[in-house]
């Protein structure tokens, strides 16, 4: 992994999400599959397992049977022509992955693999290769191909439940909110950089319909400049971190959005802690990071973690 690669793969992300956008207006690779579909089944591990995550949470609330489930998991659903079985690996070659997927493969349930390698041992295992379109990450860190996985993943759940959303469009302004943050940083990152700095690492909290922020976040700050770090779901966190802000100088990453955002900053008023808002106003936060269409849930989720991702790759690269 190279820390200066990864900034370039970040500052990429705009220009890469404006060809996902031109390729999915020109073809929806999910009209491909086939009919009668009750089920969906997500297998993947790290941030593929995060964006799938909430990729299940929305069928479901769109009244799709659906699971994310860890590729490592021992057992798991069985095979039915009715099971649309969704392997989702960046590199087409994570080895949970591809053990999980060869339990199904050449069985009853079709098996449409996302990846970023459409030449790749999960490839040849598929049914249906969905590309991510995210371009080579020379930097080795997985953060175009998340970003593309949900803008994926949300196309399936339009095409799956018929609901008519223009999701080209979407990409297009999450590439331009993409832009206006990367245009911006020097306006915005250092102070990120200061209030995150902390000598307890960093804590990420985001609704449950955007979990995989957090957990991403969480991820980028570990898997780059090796800083401890942990995700949370916003009201979970009452009830698993909040006790981590009696004790620690405790810094978060609060992505707004959830019903519960003001019972956890009761308690971050009470013990001092420092919280950095992204997207939205947040009272007594240290600070907000707005930029452009963030009023927009499905801009965020696809949006978000940039800021993150620039926090890691600046401590990574030792500036």
């Amino acid at each position: 992994m190279n820390p200066e690669l990864y900034l370039s793969d970040l500052e990429a992300k705009p220009e890469a999400l404006r060809s996902l956008a031109g390729a999915l207006a020109e073809e929806n690779p999910f009209r491909a599959l086939p009919p009668g579909i009750t089920r969906v089944l997500f297998l993947g591990m790290g941030s593929s397992r995060y964006a799938a995550g909430v990729a299940a949470l929305r069928l479901r609330a769109a009244g799709v049977d659906a699971y994310a489930d860890y590729a490592s998991a021992a057992a798991t659903h069985p095979a039915r022509e009715d099971t649309l079985v969704v392997p989702i690996s960046a590199t087409g070659a994570s080895g949970e992955t591809l053990d999980a997927t060869a339990r199904y493969a050449g069985g009853p349930s079709p098996v449409a693999v996302l990846t970023n390698t459409t030449v790749s041992p999960l490839a040849e295992a598929a049914d249906l290769v969905i590309p991510t379109h995210a371009g080579e990450e020379r930097g080795g860190v997985a953060c175009r191909t998340f970003q593309h996985t949900l803008a994926l993943l949300l196309l399936m759940e339009a095409t799956l439940t018929g609901r008519d959303r223009d999701v080209p469009a979407l990409v297009e302004r999450v590439a331009e909110a993409t832009a206006d943050l990367l245009d911006r940083r020097d306006a915005w990152l250092p102070q990120a950089l200061e209030l995150l700095d902390g000598p307890h690492g960093v804590y990420t909290v985001a609704p449950a319909e955007r979990l995989s922020s957090a957990e991403q976040s969480a991820l980028m700050f570990r898997e780059g400049p090796r800083r401890p770090a942990d995700a949370c779901e916003t009201g979970d966190w009452s009830h698993v971190d909040v006790y981590l802000t009696k004790t620690l100088d405790y810094r978060a990453v609060l992505y707004p959005g959830s019903r519960y955002d003001e019972q956890a900053m009761d308690w971050v008023r009470l013990r001092g802690s420092t919280v950095l808002a992204v997207g939205a106003e947040v009272k007594d936060a240290a600070a907000a990071i707005r930029y452009r269409h963030d009023g927009d849930p499905d801009v965020a989720l696809l949006t978000e973690t940039l800021v993150a991702e620039l926090v890691a790759a600046h401590w990574w690269a030792g500036r």
